[in-house]
Protein backbone atom coordinates (compact mmCIF):
# COMPACT_ATOMS: atom_id res chain seq x y z
CA UNK A 1 0.00 0.00 0.00
CA UNK A 2 1.12 3.56 -0.59
CA UNK A 3 0.66 6.33 1.97
CA UNK A 4 -2.98 6.84 0.92
CA UNK A 5 -3.88 3.21 1.52
CA UNK A 6 -4.08 2.36 -2.21
CA UNK A 7 -2.40 -0.53 -3.97
CA UNK A 8 1.13 0.24 -5.07
CA UNK A 9 1.94 0.36 -8.78
CA UNK A 10 3.86 -2.91 -8.72
CA UNK A 11 0.98 -4.77 -7.04
CA UNK A 12 -1.52 -3.28 -9.48
CA UNK A 13 0.61 -4.44 -12.43
CA UNK A 14 1.04 -7.89 -10.87
CA UNK A 15 -2.74 -8.27 -10.42
CA UNK A 16 -3.44 -7.02 -13.94
CA UNK A 17 -1.11 -9.52 -15.59
CA UNK A 18 -2.52 -12.36 -13.47
CA UNK A 19 -6.04 -11.33 -14.52
CA UNK A 20 -5.05 -11.30 -18.19
CA UNK A 21 -3.58 -14.80 -17.81
CA UNK A 22 -6.77 -15.97 -16.08
CA UNK A 23 -9.14 -14.61 -18.75
CA UNK A 24 -7.09 -16.06 -21.61
CA UNK A 25 -5.69 -12.81 -22.99
CA UNK A 26 -2.23 -14.25 -22.33
CA UNK A 27 -2.42 -17.96 -23.14
CA UNK A 28 0.07 -20.63 -22.03
CA UNK A 29 3.27 -20.18 -24.03
CA UNK A 30 2.45 -16.59 -25.08
CA UNK A 31 5.29 -14.08 -24.85
CA UNK A 32 4.82 -11.12 -22.51
CA UNK A 33 6.04 -7.62 -23.44
CA UNK A 34 9.67 -6.97 -22.61
CA UNK A 35 10.35 -5.18 -19.32
CA UNK A 36 11.69 -2.19 -21.24
CA UNK A 37 8.62 -1.96 -23.50
CA UNK A 38 6.11 -2.38 -20.67
CA UNK A 39 7.91 0.14 -18.47
CA UNK A 40 7.86 2.73 -21.25
CA UNK A 41 4.20 2.05 -22.02
CA UNK A 42 3.00 2.34 -18.40
CA UNK A 43 5.38 5.01 -17.17
CA UNK A 44 6.98 2.69 -14.58
CA UNK A 45 10.64 2.19 -13.92
CA UNK A 46 12.14 -0.87 -15.54
CA UNK A 47 13.09 -2.08 -12.05
CA UNK A 48 9.42 -2.12 -11.01
CA UNK A 49 8.44 -4.22 -14.02
CA UNK A 50 11.37 -6.59 -13.48
CA UNK A 51 10.31 -7.15 -9.85
CA UNK A 52 6.74 -7.91 -10.98
CA UNK A 53 7.98 -10.45 -13.54
CA UNK A 54 10.22 -12.05 -10.90
CA UNK A 55 7.25 -12.40 -8.53
CA UNK A 56 5.05 -13.89 -11.29
CA UNK A 57 7.80 -16.37 -12.11
CA UNK A 58 8.21 -17.25 -8.43
CA UNK A 59 4.46 -17.91 -8.18
CA UNK A 60 4.57 -20.18 -11.23
CA UNK A 61 2.57 -17.99 -13.62
CA UNK A 62 5.36 -17.19 -16.08
CA UNK A 63 8.71 -18.61 -17.11
CA UNK A 64 11.75 -16.42 -17.59
CA UNK A 65 15.00 -17.18 -19.36
CA UNK A 66 18.03 -14.96 -20.01
CA UNK A 67 18.02 -13.52 -23.51
CA UNK A 68 14.48 -14.71 -24.27
CA UNK A 69 11.00 -13.24 -23.76
CA UNK A 70 9.11 -14.10 -20.58
CA UNK A 71 6.30 -16.52 -21.38
CA UNK A 72 3.11 -17.69 -19.67
CA UNK A 73 3.78 -21.00 -17.96
CA UNK A 74 1.99 -24.14 -19.11
CA UNK A 75 -0.78 -25.03 -16.70
CA UNK A 76 -0.93 -21.53 -15.25
CA UNK A 77 -4.71 -21.51 -15.80
CA UNK A 78 -6.26 -24.97 -15.32
CA UNK A 79 -9.83 -23.81 -16.01
CA UNK A 80 -10.74 -20.22 -16.80
CA UNK A 81 -14.40 -20.75 -15.87
CA UNK A 82 -13.49 -22.23 -12.48
CA UNK A 83 -11.14 -19.31 -11.83
CA UNK A 84 -13.89 -16.77 -12.59
CA UNK A 85 -16.36 -18.56 -10.32
CA UNK A 86 -13.76 -18.72 -7.57
CA UNK A 87 -13.07 -15.00 -7.96
CA UNK A 88 -16.78 -14.16 -7.59
CA UNK A 89 -17.01 -16.42 -4.58
CA UNK A 90 -13.97 -14.85 -2.96
CA UNK A 91 -15.24 -11.32 -3.54
CA UNK A 92 -18.71 -11.66 -2.07
CA UNK A 93 -18.94 -15.06 -0.45
CA UNK A 94 -20.86 -16.46 -3.41
CA UNK A 95 -23.99 -14.53 -2.40
CA UNK A 96 -24.25 -12.42 -5.57
CA UNK A 97 -24.66 -13.46 -9.20
CA UNK A 98 -25.17 -10.83 -11.89
CA UNK A 99 -28.85 -10.88 -12.86
CA UNK A 100 -28.56 -8.99 -16.15
CA UNK A 101 -30.68 -10.50 -18.92
CA UNK A 102 -30.23 -11.07 -22.62
CA UNK A 103 -32.39 -9.30 -25.16
CA UNK A 104 -35.05 -11.23 -27.07
CA UNK A 105 -32.61 -11.62 -29.95
CA UNK A 106 -29.81 -12.61 -27.59
CA UNK A 107 -32.03 -15.29 -26.09
CA UNK A 108 -32.80 -16.68 -29.55
CA UNK A 109 -29.10 -16.74 -30.45
CA UNK A 110 -28.27 -18.55 -27.19
CA UNK A 111 -30.84 -21.21 -28.04
CA UNK A 112 -29.32 -21.99 -31.47
CA UNK A 113 -27.49 -25.27 -31.83
CA UNK A 114 -24.43 -23.86 -33.60
CA UNK A 115 -21.58 -26.35 -33.60
CA UNK A 116 -17.93 -25.42 -34.00
CA UNK A 117 -16.08 -27.52 -36.58
CA UNK A 118 -14.11 -30.41 -35.13
CA UNK A 119 -10.47 -30.58 -36.32
CA UNK A 120 -9.77 -33.35 -38.80
CA UNK A 121 -7.36 -36.06 -37.68
CA UNK A 122 -4.16 -36.53 -39.68
CA UNK A 123 -5.28 -39.80 -41.29
CA UNK A 124 -8.95 -38.84 -41.66
CA UNK A 125 -10.56 -38.12 -45.04
CA UNK A 126 -13.09 -35.33 -44.60
CA UNK A 127 -15.88 -34.88 -47.18
CA UNK A 128 -16.85 -31.55 -45.63
CA UNK A 129 -18.62 -28.89 -47.67
CA UNK A 130 -17.51 -25.27 -47.36
CA UNK A 131 -13.73 -25.06 -46.87
CA UNK A 132 -11.38 -24.78 -49.84
CA UNK A 133 -7.89 -26.21 -50.19
CA UNK A 134 -5.23 -23.66 -49.30
CA UNK A 135 -3.06 -24.91 -52.17
CA UNK A 136 -5.71 -23.70 -54.64
CA UNK A 137 -5.54 -20.05 -53.52
CA UNK A 138 -3.96 -17.76 -56.17
CA UNK A 139 -1.20 -16.68 -53.81
CA UNK A 140 1.14 -15.07 -56.34
CA UNK A 141 -1.49 -12.84 -58.05
CA UNK A 142 -2.92 -11.94 -54.64
CA UNK A 143 0.46 -10.93 -53.20
CA UNK A 144 1.26 -8.97 -56.36
CA UNK A 145 -2.06 -7.13 -56.04
CA UNK A 146 -1.47 -6.40 -52.35
CA UNK A 147 1.98 -4.99 -53.08
CA UNK A 148 0.53 -2.81 -55.84
CA UNK A 149 -2.14 -1.29 -53.62
CA UNK A 150 0.28 -0.79 -50.72
CA UNK A 151 2.57 1.23 -52.99
CA UNK A 152 -0.41 3.49 -53.64
CA UNK A 153 -1.03 4.10 -49.93
CA UNK A 154 -3.10 7.25 -49.52
CA UNK A 155 -1.78 10.12 -47.44
CA UNK A 156 -5.18 10.25 -45.73
CA UNK A 157 -6.07 7.15 -43.67
CA UNK A 158 -9.79 7.55 -43.13
CA UNK A 159 -12.97 5.49 -43.05
CA UNK A 160 -14.24 4.51 -46.48
CA UNK A 161 -17.67 4.56 -48.06
CA UNK A 162 -19.70 1.89 -46.21
CA UNK A 163 -20.90 0.62 -49.59
CA UNK A 164 -17.34 -0.42 -50.36
CA UNK A 165 -14.25 0.73 -52.20
CA UNK A 166 -15.27 2.54 -55.38
CA UNK A 167 -12.64 0.84 -57.57
CA UNK A 168 -13.87 -2.57 -56.43
CA UNK A 169 -17.50 -1.71 -57.06
CA UNK A 170 -16.67 -0.47 -60.57
CA UNK A 171 -14.69 -3.64 -61.34
CA UNK A 172 -17.43 -5.81 -59.84
CA UNK A 173 -20.10 -4.05 -61.90
CA UNK A 174 -18.23 -4.97 -65.10
CA UNK A 175 -17.57 -8.52 -63.89
CA UNK A 176 -21.23 -9.19 -63.05
CA UNK A 177 -22.38 -7.83 -66.38
CA UNK A 178 -19.96 -10.03 -68.32
CA UNK A 179 -20.20 -13.23 -66.25
CA UNK A 180 -23.81 -13.19 -64.99
CA UNK A 181 -25.64 -10.88 -67.37
CA UNK A 182 -26.53 -8.71 -64.40
CA UNK A 183 -26.97 -5.01 -65.08
CA UNK A 184 -26.80 -2.57 -62.17
CA UNK A 185 -25.33 0.79 -61.22
CA UNK A 186 -22.23 1.12 -59.08
CA UNK A 187 -24.37 2.72 -56.37
CA UNK A 188 -26.50 -0.45 -56.09
CA UNK A 189 -23.49 -2.54 -55.07
CA UNK A 190 -22.73 -3.04 -51.38
CA UNK A 191 -19.55 -4.86 -50.33
CA UNK A 192 -20.10 -6.98 -47.23
CA UNK A 193 -18.17 -9.33 -44.96
CA UNK A 194 -19.32 -12.46 -46.74
CA UNK A 195 -22.84 -13.53 -47.66
CA UNK A 196 -23.73 -14.19 -44.01
CA UNK A 197 -23.50 -10.48 -43.24
CA UNK A 198 -25.71 -9.80 -46.26
CA UNK A 199 -28.35 -12.16 -44.84
CA UNK A 200 -28.06 -10.51 -41.43
CA UNK A 201 -28.59 -7.05 -42.93
CA UNK A 202 -31.65 -8.27 -44.84
CA UNK A 203 -33.13 -9.84 -41.73
CA UNK A 204 -32.37 -6.83 -39.53
CA UNK A 205 -33.76 -4.23 -41.94
CA UNK A 206 -36.63 -6.07 -43.63
CA UNK A 207 -38.08 -8.45 -41.03
CA UNK A 208 -40.26 -7.58 -38.04
CA UNK A 209 -41.14 -10.15 -35.37
CA UNK A 210 -43.82 -12.51 -36.66
CA UNK A 211 -43.24 -11.78 -40.36
CA UNK A 212 -43.63 -14.88 -42.56
CA UNK A 213 -40.52 -15.78 -44.59
CA UNK A 214 -40.58 -18.45 -47.30
CA UNK A 215 -37.54 -20.73 -47.33
CA UNK A 216 -36.53 -23.80 -49.29
CA UNK A 217 -36.91 -27.10 -47.48
CA UNK A 218 -34.37 -28.56 -47.39
CA UNK A 219 -32.18 -25.50 -47.42
CA UNK A 220 -29.30 -23.45 -46.04
CA UNK A 221 -29.50 -23.71 -42.27
CA UNK A 222 -27.45 -20.59 -41.45
CA UNK A 223 -29.94 -18.49 -43.43
CA UNK A 224 -32.84 -20.08 -41.57
CA UNK A 225 -31.13 -19.31 -38.26
CA UNK A 226 -30.57 -15.63 -38.98
CA UNK A 227 -34.16 -15.04 -40.10
CA UNK A 228 -35.60 -16.80 -37.06
CA UNK A 229 -33.22 -14.92 -34.77
CA UNK A 230 -34.87 -11.66 -35.84
CA UNK A 231 -38.33 -13.10 -35.19
CA UNK A 232 -39.39 -14.38 -38.61
CA UNK A 233 -41.95 -17.14 -38.88
CA UNK A 234 -40.24 -19.49 -41.31
CA UNK A 235 -42.51 -21.11 -43.93
CA UNK A 236 -40.63 -24.12 -45.35
CA UNK A 237 -41.61 -24.91 -48.97
CA UNK A 238 -40.61 -28.25 -50.48
CA UNK A 239 -38.02 -28.53 -53.23
CA UNK A 240 -37.76 -31.18 -55.94
CA UNK A 241 -35.39 -31.94 -58.81
CA UNK A 242 -36.16 -28.50 -60.27
CA UNK A 243 -35.73 -26.46 -57.11
CA UNK A 244 -38.39 -24.58 -55.16
CA UNK A 245 -41.92 -25.86 -55.83
CA UNK A 246 -43.48 -22.57 -56.81
CA UNK A 247 -46.89 -24.27 -57.21
CA UNK A 248 -46.99 -24.45 -53.40
CA UNK A 249 -46.64 -20.68 -53.04
CA UNK A 250 -50.40 -20.32 -53.57
CA UNK A 251 -50.72 -21.71 -50.03
CA UNK A 252 -48.81 -18.67 -48.72
CA UNK A 253 -51.26 -15.76 -48.75
CA UNK A 254 -48.84 -13.35 -47.10
CA UNK A 255 -45.06 -13.20 -46.75
CA UNK A 256 -42.47 -10.53 -46.15
CA UNK A 257 -39.64 -12.33 -47.90
CA UNK A 258 -38.56 -15.45 -49.77
CA UNK A 259 -35.02 -16.83 -49.55
CA UNK A 260 -33.92 -18.98 -52.51
CA UNK A 261 -30.81 -20.48 -54.11
CA UNK A 262 -32.10 -20.64 -57.71
CA UNK A 263 -28.89 -21.27 -59.66
CA UNK A 264 -27.71 -24.15 -57.46
CA UNK A 265 -30.27 -25.17 -54.86
CA UNK A 266 -28.56 -25.91 -51.58
CA UNK A 267 -27.95 -28.73 -50.88
CA UNK A 268 -29.66 -30.75 -53.65
CA UNK A 269 -28.01 -28.90 -56.54
CA UNK A 270 -31.02 -28.31 -58.81
CA UNK A 271 -31.50 -25.31 -61.11
CA UNK A 272 -34.74 -23.30 -60.94
CA UNK A 273 -36.12 -23.24 -64.53
CA UNK A 274 -37.40 -20.12 -66.22
CA UNK A 275 -41.08 -20.96 -65.67
CA UNK A 276 -40.65 -21.25 -61.93
CA UNK A 277 -38.49 -18.14 -61.82
CA UNK A 278 -41.22 -16.10 -63.44
CA UNK A 279 -43.82 -17.64 -61.13
CA UNK A 280 -41.74 -16.72 -58.08
CA UNK A 281 -41.27 -13.14 -59.30
CA UNK A 282 -45.00 -12.77 -60.03
CA UNK A 283 -45.87 -14.11 -56.57
CA UNK A 284 -43.48 -11.66 -54.90
CA UNK A 285 -44.73 -8.69 -56.94
CA UNK A 286 -48.35 -9.51 -56.13
CA UNK A 287 -47.66 -9.72 -52.39
CA UNK A 288 -45.02 -6.94 -52.15
CA UNK A 289 -42.54 -9.50 -50.84
CA UNK A 290 -38.76 -9.30 -51.08
CA UNK A 291 -36.73 -12.09 -52.68
CA UNK A 292 -33.18 -12.85 -51.56
CA UNK A 293 -31.31 -14.58 -54.37
CA UNK A 294 -28.28 -16.35 -52.89
CA UNK A 295 -25.90 -16.90 -55.82
CA UNK A 296 -23.27 -18.61 -53.68
CA UNK A 297 -21.33 -20.77 -56.18
CA UNK A 298 -22.54 -20.03 -59.71
CA UNK A 299 -18.95 -20.16 -61.00
CA UNK A 300 -19.04 -23.96 -60.76
CA UNK A 301 -21.35 -25.02 -63.55
CA UNK A 302 -19.42 -27.67 -65.45
CA UNK A 303 -21.51 -28.38 -68.55
CA UNK A 304 -22.83 -24.90 -69.47
CA UNK A 305 -22.18 -21.28 -68.63
CA UNK A 306 -23.96 -19.92 -65.55
CA UNK A 307 -27.51 -18.88 -66.48
CA UNK A 308 -28.72 -15.30 -66.02
CA UNK A 309 -29.66 -14.36 -62.50
CA UNK A 310 -33.14 -14.04 -61.03
CA UNK A 311 -32.26 -10.38 -60.53
CA UNK A 312 -31.89 -10.00 -64.31
CA UNK A 313 -35.56 -10.97 -64.78
CA UNK A 314 -36.85 -8.68 -62.03
CA UNK A 315 -38.92 -5.76 -63.32
CA UNK A 316 -40.54 -4.73 -60.03
CA UNK A 317 -37.40 -4.19 -57.92
CA UNK A 318 -38.06 -6.94 -55.39
CA UNK A 319 -34.89 -9.06 -55.79
CA UNK A 320 -31.83 -8.62 -53.56
CA UNK A 321 -28.93 -10.44 -55.20
CA UNK A 322 -26.25 -11.83 -52.84
CA UNK A 323 -22.89 -13.15 -54.00
CA UNK A 324 -19.60 -14.16 -52.41
CA UNK A 325 -15.93 -14.73 -53.17
CA UNK A 326 -15.71 -17.38 -50.43
CA UNK A 327 -16.18 -20.24 -52.89
CA UNK A 328 -13.62 -19.05 -55.44
CA UNK A 329 -10.92 -17.34 -53.34
CA UNK A 330 -11.24 -18.06 -49.63
CA UNK A 331 -13.87 -17.91 -46.85
CA UNK A 332 -11.19 -16.28 -44.69
CA UNK A 333 -11.18 -13.11 -46.80
CA UNK A 334 -14.81 -12.37 -45.80
CA UNK A 335 -15.62 -10.69 -49.10
CA UNK A 336 -19.13 -10.72 -50.48
CA UNK A 337 -21.50 -8.32 -52.18
CA UNK A 338 -25.14 -7.35 -52.58
CA UNK A 339 -26.95 -5.90 -55.58
CA UNK A 340 -29.71 -3.82 -54.01
CA UNK A 341 -32.93 -2.37 -55.42
CA UNK A 342 -32.41 1.41 -55.64
CA UNK A 343 -34.80 2.23 -52.78
CA UNK A 344 -32.84 0.06 -50.35
CA UNK A 345 -29.40 1.53 -51.05
CA UNK A 346 -29.46 4.31 -48.45
CA UNK A 347 -30.84 2.29 -45.55
CA UNK A 348 -28.50 -0.65 -46.16
CA UNK A 349 -25.52 1.72 -46.43
CA UNK A 350 -26.46 3.34 -43.14
CA UNK A 351 -26.85 -0.06 -41.45
CA UNK A 352 -23.50 -1.17 -42.81
CA UNK A 353 -21.90 1.96 -41.36
CA UNK A 354 -23.44 1.21 -37.96
CA UNK A 355 -22.39 -2.44 -38.08
CA UNK A 356 -18.67 -2.27 -38.91
CA UNK A 357 -18.08 0.88 -41.01
CA UNK A 358 -16.83 -1.05 -44.04
CA UNK A 359 -14.96 -4.15 -45.19
CA UNK A 360 -11.15 -4.14 -44.82
CA UNK A 361 -9.84 -1.68 -47.40
CA UNK A 362 -6.66 -3.54 -48.40
CA UNK A 363 -8.53 -6.72 -49.36
CA UNK A 364 -11.08 -4.72 -51.34
CA UNK A 365 -8.42 -2.89 -53.30
CA UNK A 366 -6.46 -6.07 -53.98
CA UNK A 367 -9.58 -7.81 -55.28
CA UNK A 368 -10.28 -4.83 -57.51
CA UNK A 369 -6.83 -5.29 -59.08
CA UNK A 370 -7.48 -9.00 -59.70
CA UNK A 371 -10.80 -8.21 -61.38
CA UNK A 372 -9.34 -5.39 -63.47
CA UNK A 373 -6.25 -7.18 -64.79
CA UNK A 374 -7.98 -10.49 -65.57
CA UNK A 375 -6.22 -12.49 -62.83
CA UNK A 376 -9.50 -13.35 -61.13
CA UNK A 377 -11.08 -14.70 -64.33
CA UNK A 378 -7.99 -16.80 -65.04
CA UNK A 379 -8.10 -18.15 -61.49
CA UNK A 380 -11.80 -19.03 -61.81
CA UNK A 381 -11.16 -20.96 -65.04
CA UNK A 382 -8.32 -22.84 -63.37
CA UNK A 383 -10.19 -23.62 -60.14
CA UNK A 384 -13.28 -24.69 -62.11
CA UNK A 385 -11.18 -27.27 -63.96
CA UNK A 386 -9.70 -28.54 -60.68
CA UNK A 387 -13.07 -28.84 -58.97
CA UNK A 388 -14.62 -30.50 -62.01
CA UNK A 389 -11.86 -33.11 -61.96
CA UNK A 390 -12.45 -33.75 -58.26
CA UNK A 391 -16.18 -34.01 -58.80
CA UNK A 392 -15.68 -36.48 -61.66
CA UNK A 393 -13.35 -38.53 -59.44
CA UNK A 394 -15.99 -38.64 -56.69
CA UNK A 395 -18.76 -39.69 -59.09
CA UNK A 396 -16.50 -42.37 -60.56
CA UNK A 397 -15.48 -43.68 -57.14
CA UNK A 398 -19.08 -43.81 -55.90
CA UNK A 399 -20.21 -45.58 -59.07
CA UNK A 400 -17.35 -48.07 -58.87
CA UNK A 401 -17.53 -48.91 -55.15
CA UNK A 402 -21.21 -48.39 -54.31
CA UNK A 403 -22.93 -49.01 -57.64
CA UNK A 404 -26.69 -49.30 -57.61
CA UNK A 405 -26.89 -49.12 -53.83
CA UNK A 406 -26.89 -45.32 -54.10
CA UNK A 407 -28.26 -42.46 -56.16
CA UNK A 408 -26.19 -39.35 -56.89
CA UNK A 409 -27.86 -35.93 -57.04
CA UNK A 410 -26.46 -32.51 -57.94
CA UNK A 411 -23.56 -33.57 -60.18
CA UNK A 412 -23.99 -30.80 -62.74
CA UNK A 413 -22.38 -28.05 -60.70
CA UNK A 414 -21.13 -26.88 -57.33
CA UNK A 415 -18.61 -28.15 -54.80
CA UNK A 416 -20.58 -31.04 -53.30
CA UNK A 417 -22.87 -33.95 -54.14
CA UNK A 418 -25.83 -35.48 -52.36
CA UNK A 419 -25.69 -39.27 -52.19
CA UNK A 420 -28.87 -41.22 -51.31
CA UNK A 421 -28.51 -44.73 -49.85
CA UNK A 422 -31.50 -46.70 -51.15
CA UNK A 423 -31.16 -49.56 -48.64
CA UNK A 424 -31.17 -47.44 -45.50
CA UNK A 425 -33.86 -45.28 -43.89
CA UNK A 426 -32.99 -41.68 -43.03
CA UNK A 427 -33.25 -42.37 -39.31
CA UNK A 428 -30.18 -44.58 -39.63
CA UNK A 429 -27.91 -41.79 -40.89
CA UNK A 430 -26.09 -41.48 -37.53
CA UNK A 431 -25.14 -45.19 -37.60
CA UNK A 432 -23.91 -44.87 -41.18
CA UNK A 433 -21.83 -41.81 -40.33
CA UNK A 434 -20.31 -43.34 -37.19
CA UNK A 435 -19.40 -46.55 -39.05
CA UNK A 436 -17.58 -44.50 -41.68
CA UNK A 437 -15.89 -42.45 -38.96
CA UNK A 438 -14.42 -45.63 -37.49
CA UNK A 439 -12.85 -46.23 -40.91
CA UNK A 440 -11.30 -42.74 -40.93
CA UNK A 441 -13.93 -41.03 -43.10
CA UNK A 442 -15.94 -38.02 -41.98
CA UNK A 443 -19.39 -37.61 -43.53
CA UNK A 444 -22.37 -35.27 -43.06
CA UNK A 445 -26.11 -36.08 -43.04
CA UNK A 446 -28.73 -34.52 -45.29
CA UNK A 447 -31.15 -34.46 -42.35
CA UNK A 448 -29.54 -31.35 -40.84
CA UNK A 449 -30.80 -29.24 -43.76
CA UNK A 450 -34.50 -29.97 -43.20
CA UNK A 451 -36.35 -27.34 -41.24
CA UNK A 452 -38.08 -28.84 -38.17
CA UNK A 453 -41.44 -27.39 -39.21
CA UNK A 454 -41.26 -29.13 -42.58
CA UNK A 455 -39.05 -32.14 -41.91
CA UNK A 456 -39.81 -35.14 -44.09
CA UNK A 457 -40.69 -38.37 -42.31
CA UNK A 458 -37.31 -40.05 -41.77
CA UNK A 459 -38.88 -43.51 -42.02
CA UNK A 460 -40.08 -43.04 -45.60
CA UNK A 461 -37.06 -41.42 -47.25
CA UNK A 462 -33.61 -42.91 -47.69
CA UNK A 463 -30.52 -41.92 -45.76
CA UNK A 464 -28.57 -39.16 -47.48
CA UNK A 465 -25.11 -37.65 -47.22
CA UNK A 466 -23.75 -34.30 -48.40
CA UNK A 467 -20.25 -35.00 -49.72
CA UNK A 468 -17.96 -32.06 -50.45
CA UNK A 469 -14.76 -32.52 -52.42
CA UNK A 470 -13.06 -29.11 -52.64
CA UNK A 471 -10.50 -30.01 -49.93
CA UNK A 472 -9.47 -33.36 -51.38
CA UNK A 473 -7.24 -34.66 -54.13
CA UNK A 474 -8.41 -37.45 -56.40
CA UNK A 475 -6.47 -40.19 -54.63
CA UNK A 476 -7.99 -39.14 -51.30
CA UNK A 477 -11.47 -39.18 -52.83
CA UNK A 478 -10.94 -42.71 -54.15
CA UNK A 479 -9.61 -43.92 -50.81
CA UNK A 480 -12.41 -42.24 -48.87
CA UNK A 481 -15.15 -43.88 -50.92
CA UNK A 482 -13.35 -47.22 -50.70
CA UNK A 483 -13.37 -46.94 -46.90
CA UNK A 484 -17.05 -45.97 -46.97
CA UNK A 485 -17.83 -49.07 -49.02
CA UNK A 486 -15.95 -51.21 -46.50
CA UNK A 487 -17.98 -49.68 -43.66
CA UNK A 488 -21.21 -50.50 -45.50
CA UNK A 489 -20.13 -54.10 -46.02
CA UNK A 490 -19.41 -54.52 -42.32
CA UNK A 491 -22.75 -53.02 -41.35
CA UNK A 492 -24.82 -55.21 -43.63
CA UNK A 493 -28.41 -54.54 -44.55
CA UNK A 494 -29.66 -56.59 -41.59
CA UNK A 495 -28.53 -53.79 -39.25
CA UNK A 496 -30.99 -51.47 -40.96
Amino acid sequence: MDENGQRGSSRALYDEIRARIADGTYRPGAALPSTRALAAERGFSRTTVSLVYEQLASDGFIETRAGAPSRVAAGAVPDARTDRDAQISAEDGGAHRHAGRLSVIGTRVAALALHEPVPTAADEIDFVYGPLAGRDFPILPWLKALRAVERQRSARLAYEDPRGNLDLRKALQTHLSQSRGLSCSVDQLLIVNGSQQALDLCARLLISPGDPVVAENLGYQMAHHVFETYGAKLLPIDVDSHGLRTDLLAQVPRAQMAYVTPTHQFPLGSFLPIGRRRALLAWAAERDAWIIEDDYDSEYRYSVRPEPTLRSLDSSGCVIHVGTFSKTLSPQLRLGYMVLPPRLVDVFSAAKRLTDRHVTTGSQRALAVLLEDGSYDRHVRRIRRLQHARQAALVQAITSHLGERVEIQGAASGLHLVVWFREFAAEKEPILIESARQKGVRLYPVSQFFHPAGRADASIRPAGLVMGYALLERDQIEEGVRRLAAALRELGSDRF
